[in-house]
């Protein structure tokens, strides 16, 4: 089973980085009406959260760029970054590399508890490293539909912009 959950996490991820390649980096800062969030930030929220869930609540070193966390954490946006936000480049690197390191991490750790239960913004509470990995799948397919409705609205309608 734990195979299956592995590949599962590869199967969600490519569905991420085939997005991520469909999309022009040049509208990915656009938020339309209706958003709070633009198509960058949601990549960078998804590679964020997912470090956080794998490693960070389990008290293991998080390795992505120590600024993801003022850009992409809960409740950031990006009309109050104060700093360069990550090119597509770099993002899709990240996203990438993460991947690798989650089949090397996660083998045997599934039922391991963690160090203290997580409760996420939404109230649920995790205990084990296997039922946050599991929800991080939910989590990154939710920031997919949000940034296809992302790239709907700004190439439907692109008289609908809030700002750039």
């Amino acid at each position: 089973m734990e195979q299956t959950i592995i590949r599962h996490m590869e199967t969600v991820r490519r569905i991420t980085e085939q997005t991520m390649k469909n999309i022009p980096e040049e509208i990915s800062d656009t938020i339309p009406k209706g958003f709070n969030n633009n198509i960058r930030w949601n990549f960078g929220h998804i590679a964020f959260v997912q470090e956080k869930i794998v490693f960070g609540i389990s008290n293991e070193e998080m390795n992505i760029p120590k600024n993801y966390e003022l850009l992409f954490s809960a409740g950031t946006k990006p009309t109050e970054w104060e700093v360069t936000p990550p090119s597509f480049a770099e993002l899709a690197e990240v996203l990438t590399e993460q991947k690798t390191r989650i089949k090397n991490f996660i083998p045997g750790r599934l039922h391991e508890k963690l160090p203290t239960p997580f409760t996420n913004r939404g109230g649920i509470t995790f205990y084990t490293v296997g039922e946050a990995f599991l929800f991080s799948f939910y989590h990154e397919a939710l920031h997919i539909e949000t940034i296809k409705r992302l790239y709907r609205a700004i190439s439907s309608y692109p008289g609908n912009l809030q700002q750039k």
